[in-house]
């Protein structure tokens, strides 16, 4: 998609430069992953036990485990290249894991964060893919997703996914390390929407389908996620994270500021550290227009 910059009234067409080097792509995206990806951080070119090295080791704020691997050229074999280094992360055990997020984030910050070790996340970047790399991994019952960068002139940096899972849920869970298959079964279940919607009355349900009806008709590329938690709508990022309760449905933001005149959205404290820290909750479906319009300023963040 061709990129304008406004001039008065003119449009002037930004044209597309090359990055010099594949490192200057990684570092970029690294000094920046909480804005462009939401992840936080945890190290760069780590070197694994058969020798490879990843090229971004990362969680994200659901607690799932994300590699990041980095290619110029859409001929790279970076998908295969990535899937090498999931085989490897899903052998090894979480402890190693949960140390290394002690000693990048903190004890506190990484105490907060609940590994989702049967979820990890696979991210491409690259400045195209082949026909191939996009049909590997709409097949592949694994998290990948693959984004497209581009370099304007002007200083402009543009990240947009090309493919991003359905749903995790359709996705094989990581298989836990002591062989336990029960585990891994139950975590899968636990991701399940019907699993989420069990303690919810049958007004909210109904309420959520609507609700989630209208979500997704926000835009053709926007994804639905459930998770252990709740159901997480993204389009690159996560915009809205949709919590269900008996009698109401919590809904997650993205952390800008609304306009709001009903005054509905609420701020969480800083010191549960979410990334999502706007919340509103709806409990009556008189208020479901309106929820959907903060919704659709939450959506507008990640565009």
């Amino acid at each position: 998609m061709p990129i304008f910059k406004i001039s008065g009234t003119k449009l002037k067409k930004l044209n597309s430069l090359p990055l010099d080097k594949e490192k200057n792509l990684q570092a970029l995206v690294e000094a920046n992953l909480i804005e462009v990806l939401d992840l936080l951080f945890l190290a760069t070119e780590y070197t694994t036990t058969f020798g490879g090295r990843i090229d971004t080791l990362a969680v994200d704020t659901n607690g799932s485990p994300v590699i990041i691997e980095y290619k110029r050229n859409k001929n790279d074999n970076v998908i295969n290249q990535s899937l090498s280094y999931l085989k490897w992360l899903k052998s090894q055990k979480p402890g190693f894991f949960e140390k290394l997020m002690i000693d990048k984030l903190g004890k506190d910050k990484a105490d907060k964060i609940k590994l989702d070790w049967h979820n990890p996340r696979v991210i491409c970047v690259a400045e195209n893919y082949s026909k191939f790399d996009i049909d590997t991994a709409e097949v592949v019952p694994l998290r990948i997703e693959l984004m497209k960068y581009r370099y304007y002139e002007d200083g402009i940096f543009a990240l947009e996914p090309v493919n991003v899972p359905e749903m995790a849920a359709t996705h094989a869970p990581m298989a836990a390390p002591t062989g336990d298959t029960k585990s891994s079964q139950d975590s899968d279940t636990s991701n399940s929407l019907d699993n989420l919607l069990v303690k919810a009355s049958t007004d909210i349900k109904e309420m959520f389908a609507e609700l989630r009806e209208r979500i997704v008709a926000i835009d053709d590329s926007v994804t639905e996620n459930p998770t252990g938690s709740y159901v997480g709508y993204r389009m690159g990022n996560n915009f809205a994270e949709i919590h269900i309760g008996k009698n109401q449905l919590k809904i997650h933001l993205r952390p800008i500021e609304f306009v709001d005149p009903r005054g509905l959205v609420e701020k969480i404290p800083d010191g549960y550290n979410w990334t999502m820290d706007r919340r509103v909750y709806l409990k009556s479906p008189s208020e479901l227009e309106y929820v959907v319009g903060l919704i659709e300023q939450s959506y507008k963040n990640v565009i």
